[in-house]
């Protein structure tokens, strides 16, 4: 039997507020914690400094943007080199005059940035207007080769795509991490809410089967305008077991300790890798296929 490759990977589940620079003072707090837990990678929510900006389609959020580098990454950076951990989380970025993206960065555990990757999926849902913000991904499906692990870093809408899943998983990933802003409207609540959450959690556990990958979403808590965040950030095994998992309403530091050898174990028993039909796949591309 091969031995085991343990890592300790911490979720920080948090609420935001409309003051950036306390947020960024609070998720440093909570990087130092986690790594006082023993993790070796930590994964923020996404846009983890500034309250949600898509809520409406409002011209003054765009002042929330950064470059990168820039103010928060290099914090980021920073906090990953005092402590000696991984740490990510997706920024909203300013890349130029008029262009803008939903930008996860990686900081390798001497602070190297070792992934980057822009939202290739962007959504337009009411309380969610991501497509006046975020122009999509022009970087492909990147992975971030850690000290201790590979990760395949999606942002939100890309965890409902299991393409985008398998090509995190070919290029290598080992844990696949999904920082998320993701909530209840106030009106569907009581209605769709439970079907909501059930369908969130179940498209990532079965990205987790499909791919034999431990899968992992950090989502936020608290309610910001019409939108109540329903936090229950969790880990689940390669075979799509939640391993651990936050409460909906509370902040909370998930710290779960994961054996990256159960990947070879997985795939071998469920050796679906293996058995892909990739000469008959091409169709897959197109965005409709009408029927005979």
């Amino acid at each position: 039997m091969s031995p085991a490759r343990t890592v300790t990977l911490a979720l920080v589940q948090m609420a935001c507020t409309d003051d950036k620079l306390a947020n960024l003072e609070r998720v440093e707090a909570r990087i130092a914690e986690a790594a006082g837990m023993g993790a070796n990678i930590v994964a923020l929510q996404e846009v983890f400094n500034t309250l949600y900006p898509c809520q409406s389609e409002d011209h003054d959020q765009f002042e929330l943007a950064e470059p990168i580098p820039g103010p928060t990454s290099q914090r980021m950076q920073a906090a990953a080199r005092q402590h000696g951990v991984v740490v990510t989380g997706s920024i909203f970025e300013r890349r130029t005059h008029g262009l803008y993206h939903n930008t996860a960065v990686t900081f390798d555990a001497d602070g190297e940035m070792t992934g980057f990757y822009r939202k290739m999926h962007i959504p337009d849902d009411p309380a969610y207007y991501e497509k006046f913000y975020f122009t999509p991904g022009d970087l492909g499906f990147t992975v971030a080769k850690t000290k201790f692990a590979t990760l395949g870093i999606g942002v939100c809408w890309d965890q409902w795509y299991p393409e985008a899943a398998r090509l995190f998983t070919l290029a290598g990933a080992e844990i696949l991490l999904y920082p998320t802003a993701i909530g209840w409207l106030h009106q569907e609540k009581e209605d769709f809410g439970a079907a909501q959450h059930d369908s969130w959690e179940t498209s990532m556990r079965a990205h987790a089967i499909a791919n034999g990958v431990f899968v992992a979403a950090t989502n936020r808590v608290g309610t910001e305008g019409g939108i109540q965040f329903w936090g229950s950030s969790f880990v689940a095994d390669p075979y799509g077991t939640v391993i651990d998992r936050a409460s909906q309403d509370q902040e909370a530091i998930v710290c779960t300790t994961v054996d990256l050898q159960l990947l070879e174990t997985a795939r071998t028993h469920w050796p679906f890798l293996r058995d892909r039909r990739i000469d008959a796949y091409q169709e897959i591309t197109k965005r409709y296929i009408a029927a005979n």
